[in-house]
């Protein structure tokens, strides 16, 4: 095995997360969510997702996007599961493996990790913002 260098830039970040994209939307357990729920166009959304991993590991400030939002729609209308955030997670970090190794890999590994309980907090409906008449531990009372 070959001497892998460490992750040092935007193109060796669009390497790892275009290979992931690549590898994940052909995945049987979660390629569904990218490519028919999401439905997602890969050439507009990887520059979006360089922006959000850069800005993870090298705090450039390209990101700009509620990625939470629009993770709790998806879930909206396909249930992600904890099988299907250990499905993502193994995926990823097998390509970051397969493409790099040192500090900033391991912390792409670990900022990675770190996002998966958060979403799935956050994805909870008792996480959710209220909505008009809904008033949480009280009961609507008719009169």
């Amino acid at each position: 095995m070959q001497n892998q260098k460490d992750i040092e830039s935007r193109e060796d970040i669009a390497t790892v997360v275009r290979a992931f994209y690549e590898r994940a939307m052909q995945d049987p357990d979660i390629g569904p969510f990218f490519t028919e729920v999401a439905a997602i166009n890969l050439e507009e959304h990887l520059p979006v997702m360089y922006d959000f991993w850069e800005n993870l590991l090298f705090q450039t400030g390209t990101y700009h996007g509620g990625m939470m939002y629009k993770h709790i729609l998806l879930n909206q209308q396909k249930q992600l599961t904890r099988e299907h955030f250990a499905r993502w997670l193994s995926l990823f970090e097998q390509e970051v493996d397969r493409h790099y190794a040192g500090p900033v890999a391991l912390e792409m590994k670990k900022r990675a990790r770190s996002i998966i309980p958060s979403m799935q907090l956050k994805m909870r409906p008792s996480m959710l913002p209220l909505t008009e008449g809904r008033q949480p531990g009280r009961r609507n009372i008719q009169s």
